[in-house]
């Protein structure tokens, strides 16, 4: 249904005899916190910002919100035309087909909103810094929610309001602590439908991408589970292991990956051979679901999270250029981890590097629960085609359409099963 002005003021009405969120951040601390960060995620993740959908007025306000406190903190515009925002097109119809273009006649044009912010360095270098994080979700699960039944709010307070809060907590702490290299702290928006706000920034770049040292990225930060921080993209420099050991002074259980890809932005830097992480405290239940409420967020986790970063940052404030080289990480890179085909429902265990395609979980009412797979199979086959990792897993999805029926075999518990599999 079209979003209608009417709707939307009393929600606007309700931000205008509030406190600003310039305002509010004048009483929140100038150290990482949690209590700032479920300040954030608390607005982000509301009901009254239905899902945060690309292109919609609440997704304009989520922007507002991020812009008002980057002006707060005395971070410049780096936007178009001396604003906060980059604002670019969405063709509507990538949502559900990742084959169409941006520009094709077919599909509702929306006006997304990148969000910007400057901070400059002490220091007599140019080097950048960046820190991103997606701030869109689902809006109402009409495209990418993995729940079944009538459209519902999915508020998306892990994915990706925690990711938001962490950059928000960056951006006023360093503010407050600037480091000699500059920061630019990037908000994304189009991130669900395929990294279309990434992907434009890179190819519409505010600061020369030649002047960015690394590409730091905040995906679903707010779950940390028995001080499991998964970190991606180590194998993009041939120092990061060694910074972020040093960086642990919490003694978080940090399970390093190597690629330097995956379903988030720093992908698009990737491409463009800048050294980049992927923080992420894995997938759960709750995933593209109504259920990614403020309740399961682990707050003082994140604060560990978000102090982590800060302390990889200040080590990368330090280096040159040279110091921290790109390197191609190692094995198969995909430009995105979307899909084409029907899905399993089943919660990937995106830490697995052994032989095949680990799970975690597995929706009850998904394909995968049919065919009888169980949380800790290793898929390695599916049909005739065999799965080496994640990339394949999603490659073969891609030659299946729903309905179709075919075989799973799974590595079980030292045992080898083939399973009926119905899509």
């Amino acid at each position: 249904m079209p979003y209608r002005l009417s709707l939307f003021l009393p929600f606007l009405l309700l931000t205008i005899s509030s406190c600003s969120p310039a305002e509010e951040s004048k009483l929140s601390e100038p150290d990482i916190t949690s209590h700032d960060i479920e300040t954030h995620i608390s607005f982000l993740a509301s009901d009254d910002m239905r899902g945060r959908e690309t292109g919609t007025p609440e997704e304009a306000a989520a922007a507002n919100y991020i812009a008002d406190l980057f002006r707060s903190y005395g971070l410049d515009p780096a936007g178009d035309e001396g604003s906060y925002i980059q604002p670019f097109t969405v063709n509507m119809a990538m949502a559900s087909n990742p084959h169409a273009s941006p520009d094709d006649s077919a599909g509702e044009k929306r006006l997304a909103k990148n969000v910007a912010g400057l901070l400059q360095g002490t220091g007599n270098t140019n080097n950048v810094i960046v820190i991103g994080a997606h701030y869109d979700h689902l809006g109402m699960g009409a495209f990418g929610s993995l729940s079944n039944g009538n459209e519902r709010i999915h508020n998306g307070a892990d994915d990706n309001a925690s990711g938001t809060a962490g950059l928000l907590e960056l951006a006023q702490y360093f503010a407050e602590n600037r480091p000699e290299s500059n920061l630019l702290f990037l908000a994304f928006s189009g991130e669900e439908i395929g990294l279309l706000g990434s992907q434009h920034y890179v190819a519409n770049p505010t600061v020369e991408l030649d002047e960015v040292i690394a590409m730091i990225n905040m995906d679903m930060i707010g779950r940390l589970n028995e001080d499991r921080l998964m970190i991606f993209g180590v194998g993009t420099a041939d120092n990061w292991e060694s910074i972020l050991t040093s960086a642990n002074a919490d003694s978080l259980d940090l399970e390093l990956v190597e690629d330097g890809t995956g379903s988030s932005d720093h992908t698009s830097f990737y491409y463009k051979d800048i050294p980049v992480l992927h923080y992420f405290t894995d997938t759960h239940a709750d995933y593209h679901r109504p259920s990614d409420d403020t309740e399961w967020i682990n707050f003082d986790g994140q604060e560990k999270v978000v102090e982590h970063v800060a302390r990889v940052v200040q080590t990368l404030d330090t280096l040159s250029r040279n110091e921290l080289a790109f390197t191609k990480a190692p094995g198969q890179q995909r430009q995105t981890m979307r899909m084409d085909g029907p899905t399993l429902g089943v919660l990937p265990d995106y830490g697995f590097e052994g032989e095949g395609f680990r799970i975690n979980g597995v929706n009850e009412d998904g394909p995968a629960a049919g065919a009888g797979l169980q949380p800790g199979d290793v898929i390695i086959q599916i049909g005739d085609i065999s799965i080496k990792d994640i990339y394949e897993y999603m490659g073969a999805l891609n030659e299946f359409s729903k309905g179709d029926q075919t075989t799973v075999t799974v590595s079980r518990n030292d045992e080898t099963l083939t399973l009926n599999l119905q899509f």
